[in-house]
Parts: C-alpha cells; sequence; structure tokens
C-alpha cells in the first residue's frame, strides 16, 4: 500500500459496479452449496468496500480543502447516486434474509448481521432517495459555511478552533475577547445555520414519515441500531446525570474558579484549569506523531504494529488550515484495512487527546478488520465505537510526560476530571433533539428557547458575561454533530461511562488491557448490551452505574488533584 497522499483516486463506474454487484447476488441466491454462497457474499463485499474506499478518498480529500473544486464536485457526485443504489442494495438485504444457509451465515458472521439486515431492509426504500440526496446537499452546505468562518485576532488568522487556543490563555482579558471574536462568528452566520437546520429538521421528518413513522425520532433509534434501549431509558439516564454527575461538576468548577482566582466563572474561564496555564504540548506536530509512535511501540506489540502501520502509510492529517473542515474524525479505507485520521491541531492539550482518542478509533478497526472476515463487522454502534477511544485517552496516562513535561500530573488531573465535566453538556444536546424532534413544527426561536432551558438543567454554573446572543439559547448552533449527526452525541456520554469502568480496573490491578483488546476484536458482531458483557463492562444506563461512577471520578481525581501539588 502507497502513502495516502499517492493513492490514486478513481471515481467508481456506477453501472459496472451496479452489474457486478447484482451478478454476485444473484450467485448467492442461486448458491448449490454454502461454500458457494459464502463466496458470492464475499464478492458482494469486495465490491461496495472498493466502492467506499474511493468514496471515503474523495471525503477526506474534500475535508481537507472544502474550496477544492474537483473533489467538491466528487461529493456531489456521491451525494446524489448512493442514495440511487438502495434498490441494488434492498435486493442484496432480501437475499441475505431469506437465504437458505442462513444458520451457517450466522454461526459465522454472527446473529448481529442479520438484526441489521432487517432494520435496513425497513429503512431502504425509494420513497426516501430524494430527500436522502437533498439532506447529503444540505449537510455539505453546512460545512462548507462553517469552515468558510475566520477572523484575524492578535495577528493571525483564526477558525473557531483558533480562537478556541486563545480562550486557555492565562490573560482573562485575551479569553474573554477572544471569546468575543468567537460568538461574533457564530452569530455572524447564524441566520444562515438556522435555516439550513431548519430544512434538515423538515427533510427528516418528511423521511421518517414515508417510511411509516410516527415521527423522527423513533426512525432515528432504529437506524442506529439501538435495539438494546428506547427514548425512556436514554431521559432516565439524562436524569441519573443531572442527578448524580451535575453536582460532582458543579464542585469541580467552584475549586477551579477559586484556583484561577475569578469572582464567577465564564464560559471563556471553563477552559482554563490552572492559574499559570494549561497543560501544552511540546513540540511541532510532527514531534507529536513521533512521540506518539514511541507510546504506542511501548504500550503493547498490537499498538506498536498499528502505530507503525499509520505513519509508514502517512494516514493522517493534522495541521489546522484556511478552507479546512473543523473538528476530527476517524474514519477507514475499508478495501485496504486502513484507518484514516483528521483533526485540527491548535496548540492546546487537545492535540494530544487527537493522538489518543481518534487513535483510539483508528486501533480498532485496524486490530478488528484484521481479525474479522469483512470490513463491515469492523465497527459496532456508536456507544461502543467512543469507548475504543476514550479508553485509550486514559490507557495513555503513563505516558504523558514525554507530551508534557513536568505538566504531566496537571495534564492527566485536567483531562480526568474533564471527562466527566463533558457528560453534562453531552446529555444537553441529546434533550435538545428530543425537544426539537418533539416539537417539529417548532422554529429558530424555540430551538434558542430549547436549548437555553436545556443547559440550565443539566449545567446551572454556565454563564456567557452578557453575550446576548449566548445568553438567548445561540451556543446550540456550535456543535456540528446536531446538523450531521442527529442524535449521535449521548453515545460519547453512555461511552465515556464505559470507559471510566475500564480504567477503574486498571486502578485496581484488573485486566483492563485484556477487556479492552476483547472489546475491540469483537467489532460488530453482537449487541450493545451483549458487547458489554463480553468485555466485562457494566451496562452505563443503570441508574446505579451512573452514580457509582460519580462517585469513583470524584474521589481518583483528588489522588490526581494531590499529584500535580494542588
Amino acid at each position: 500500500m502507497e502513502k495516502f497522499s499517492e493513492f490514486k483516486y478513481e471515481r467508481p463506474d456506477i453501472r459496472k459496479l451496479r452489474k457486478n454487484f447484482l451478478s454476485a447476488v444473484n450467485d448467492f441466491r442461486n448458491a448449490s452449496d454454502f461454500s458457494e454462497a459464502d463466496g458470492a457474499f464475499l464478492r458482494c463485499n469486495r465490491i461496495i468496500e472498493e466502492a467506499g474506499t474511493m468514496y471515503v478518498t474523495a471525503s477526506i480529500r474534500n475535508t481537507a480543502n472544502m474550496k477544492d473544486e474537483f473533489y467538491d464536485k466528487e461529493i456531489k457526485f456521491y451525494n446524489r447516486t448512493i442514495p440511487l443504489l438502495m434498490p441494488m442494495l434492498k435486493k442484496a438485504i432480501s437475499a441475505l434474509l431469506e437465504s437458505r444457509f442462513r444458520p451457517e451465515m450466522e454461526e459465522k458472521y454472527g446473529s448481529q448481521l442479520f438484526k441489521r439486515a432487517e432494520i435496513q431492509q425497513k429503512l431502504i426504500s425509494l420513497k426516501v432517495i430524494l430527500p436522502t440526496i437533498k439532506e447529503n446537499n444540505l449537510t455539505t452546505a453546512y460545512s462548507k459555511t462553517a469552515a468558510g468562518c475566520s477572523v484575524e485576532f492578535m495577528g493571525e488568522k483564526c477558525n473557531f478552533y483558533g480562537l478556541l487556543k486563545h480562550m486557555q490563555s492565562i490573560d482573562r482579558e485575551e479569553r474573554r475577547k477572544a471569546f468575543e471574536e468567537w460568538a461574533r462568528l457564530y452569530e455572524g452566520i447564524s441566520g444562515k445555520l438556522e435555516e439550513q437546520y431548519g430544512k434538515l429538521v423538515s427533510l427528516r421528518v418528511s423521511t421518517a414519515k414515508k417510511l411509516g413513522f410516527d415521527n423522527f425520532i423513533d426512525y432515528i433509534y432504529l437506524s442506529r441500531e439501538r435495539f438494546d434501549y428506547d427514548k425512556n431509558d436514554a431521559a432516565a439516564f439524562r436524569e441519573a446525570v443531572r442527578k448524580y454527575i451535575t453536582p460532582v461538576c458543579e464542585r469541580m468548577y467552584a475549586e477551579q474558579a477559586e484556583r484561577i482566582k475569578v469572582d464567577k466563572l465564564r464560559w471563556y474561564d471553563e477552559s482554563l484549569v490552572f492559574p499559570d496555564g494549561n497543560a501544552s504540548p511540546i513540540g511541532s506536530p510532527s514531534q507529536l506523531v513521533e512521540k506518539a509512535r514511541l507510546m504506542y511501540a511501548d504500550l503493547s506489540p498490537e499498538t506498536k504494529e498499528f502505530f507503525e502501520f499509520m505513519t509508514e502509510h502517512e494516514l493522517y492529517d493534522l495541521v489546522t488550515r484556511e478552507n479546512k473542515h473543523l473538528g476530527g474524525y476517524c474514519t477507514s479505507l475499508p478495501s485496504l484495512k486502513a484507518p484514516f485520521i483528521f483533526s485540527n491541531f491548535n496548540g492546546t492539550s487537545a492535540d494530544v487527546d487527537v493522538l489518543t482518542h481518534e487513535a483510539g478509533h483508528a486501533f480498532e478497526f485496524y486490530y478488528a478488520s484484521r481479525r474479522l472476515p469483512i470490513s463491515l463487522l469492523a465497527g459496532s454502534t456508536s456507544e461502543i465505537n467512543e469507548i475504543h477511544s476514550m479508553t485509550m485517552e486514559h490507557f495513555a496516562y503513563p505516558y504523558m510526560d514525554g507530551f508534557f513535561g513536568d505538566k504531566a500530573d496537571k495534564y492527566r488531573y485536567a483531562h480526568f476530571c474533564d471527562a466527566l465535566k463533558t457528560i453534562p453538556y453531552l446529555v444537553s444536546v441529546d434533550e435538545f433533539q428530543h425537544r426539537v424532534f418533539e416539537n417539529p413544527g417548532s422554529g429558530p426561536a424555540e430551538w434558542r428557547r430549547f436549548w437555553k432551558e436545556t443547559e440550565q438543567k443539566y449545567m446551572p454554573w454556565r454563564s456567557y458575561d452578557g453575550n446576548g446572543f449566548l445568553e438567548n439559547g445561540g451556543f446550540w448552533m456550535q456543535k456540528q454533530h446536531i446538523f450531521l449527526y442527529p442524535f449521535y452525541y449521548i453515545d460519547y456520554a453512555l461511552a465515556q461511562l464505559g470507559a471510566f469502568s475500564l480504567f477503574k480496573k486498571q486502578t485496581e490491578g484488573g485486566a483492563a488491557w485484556d477487556s479492552y483488546l476483547t472489546l475491540c476484536s469483537i467489532g460488530g458482531k453482537y449487541s450493545y448490551f451483549e458487547t458489554l458483557e463480553k468485555a466485562g463492562i457494566p451496562i452505563p444506563l443503570k441508574e446505579e452505574n451512573v452514580e457509582k461512577t460519580a462517585r469513583f471520578v470524584e474521589e481518583y481525581s483528588k489522588v490526581l488533584k494531590e499529584k500535580a501539588g494542588l
């Protein structure tokens, strides 16, 4: 395999793809024995994997430069073409579900594959091809709107991520001014974002109804393969967070305000954990990658092999640039069994978090795709996938001295507390989306009210220093998941509890790494609860487990606090 920069992209010939795929489906239907059927099934998967690899390549290069005209056209091609393949995929799903070799297929690939197929059979329909194309185009337009924002600040051109760096300055006036510019940027595009979101809400509701659902919430829970819990369980989990985790976070923030000597903690103060400044990574992006290579070489033979592969083939794009898509992600090139990490380094500890969090995703795909028969099984539901990434962040703690020098203990303390302090925000995003889709006729004014009320419920400490746009509920617009990945965000909260449980096992001398490898190796072969059970992870939706987690984190944070000399 060559380096990603040298990887040749070629738009798939859709006519040829459809012909070859349907031929393989026909062979699967007419197979005389399991061996023949399995061969045809694997051929179907290879065709999809090869086309998927081309799509992912175009997508990565598009997000690397949102103004690249060639890849912009390619993404538009996929946006309108992929939905047109629905009938073809539905024929394959029907063939799989009706196969007389289903027992043998389930034994080899797991019953979860068939549960997913049954869901897809319900969700794939000619009725939603046009709405899906429109939704794809709208999400692309949103990404361009957000990526195109920048401002001159303290002599440099900053996008949203660049301004967040300044909001960790020890100079409160610099933090405040960066915050004002950040808010001004979002307020400047708020009308456009609200218009785009309104269209997305309308399309999503329409799609759900076309498929026979009463509302989008029921549709999206099924689409996200939430077989083991429903919206009522999610609501109970959010309430448990409010009851047990929010109070711990309030105490942590109160200590932080006292530590950094501010009368009242404003939003632009929340990121500054220490009065002399947060721990910042030492070294250039290339030096940080080299430190990550040494870390993964020492952590385990499995991670050593993985990161050497990533480095050899340059499977990451980490540096912030103008017109680069916001945020970070991990994706995969399925036919090559190759993960890819995308991020926007900004000189803060978040850069190291990328090298642990996104690398946790990447490691899981690398590890699972080499142990499971098809890449389709290499990933699980997002509630599981995020455990892979968040646990790796905690397992990397012993190596942080290499990244932060004598401030490593400060990093460990801040990171551990932040992992808990993020959870109330995660469930706020989830409740906000429930309220929007419970009231599909609502508009921008109601959305701002929904956010303000939800924010006050789970994050009562939050203050925007009188900024009218944010004080009136505009903060919801800064979360891209609301636009691009509806109802995804609670998965991070559930996963963080799973990650805390594995880290707790490690602090108690248990076989945490073995549990983690088990979790990674089985990918998406089993359901959510089954996967947790096999990895020895308590179900986070249970109230008692939320309470235990809050208690563990508060107590262990005191251990880290003492080590940090606070």
